[in-house]
């Protein structure tokens, strides 16, 4: 299948008798850097691509459905699934488990779907190993600075816990260069039309 210019997946088209090939692509960045919100507008222009529903021990934030934004499980249940070898990849992140089923994500492949893991940088590296033909991309903020605007615009969090996203956002920009792109979500357009072009032509 090759593709030279974005193009819904709608409009994708295979030899007749070849099935389409499923794609995994894993996306990440430090939080508040506005992930949620390209793929967001992305799955919008592109809904026949698929987000992986990851499950995680944290609270709800306003808003959040359980089984559409996360599958809110306790710590023992989280835990049950690591033990089980439930998951495809899991990490700690600001005190919570963050980890994505493996069943859901391996059937969709499977079936031809192009599936999008919204994950943290340690998941990353574990699908790296299981998965190295990933397409991997890392959004970066403009600026620390600006970074920290937006996590205190969300409202969500004490200064302790800002501090920690801080200093974890420092790690994980550090990592930027193992990607195969890296997009930095300064003017949103740009950064979408930048996602676009990272999935479409690679």
């Amino acid at each position: 299948m090759t593709v030279s210019s974005p193009t819904p997946l709608d409009t994708l088209t295979v030899e007749a008798g070849t099935p389409r090939l499923g794609r995994l692509i894993v996306f990440t960045g430090p939080s508040g850097v506005g992930k949620g919100t390209l793929l967001r507008s992305l799955r919008q222009r592109y809904p026949a691509i698929k987000l992986s529903v990851s499950a995680t021990t944290r609270s709800p934030r306003p808003g959040e459905i359980d089984g559409k934004d996360y599958f809110f499980v306790s710590r023992d249940e989280f835990q049950t699934m690591v033990e089980q070898g439930d998951l495809l990849e899991w990490a700690e992140f600001a005190g919570n488990f963050y980890g994505t089923p493996k069943t859901p994500v391996i059937k969709e492949i499977e079936a031809g779907q192009w599936v999008i893991l919204e994950i943290e940088l340690e998941g990353a590296r574990q699908v790296r190993e299981t998965f190295p033909n990933a397409l991997q991309l890392f959004v970066l903020p403009p600026s620390i600075e600006e970074l920290e605007n937006r996590i205190r615009q969300r409202g969500t969090d004490a200064d302790a816990a800002i501090e920690r996203r801080l200093q974890r956002a420092l790690v994980e920009i550090d990592a930027a260069a193992e990607f195969d792109e890296q997009i930095v979500n300064d003017d949103f357009e740009v950064a979408l039309q930048q996602l676009e072009k990272a999935i479409f032509s690679n």
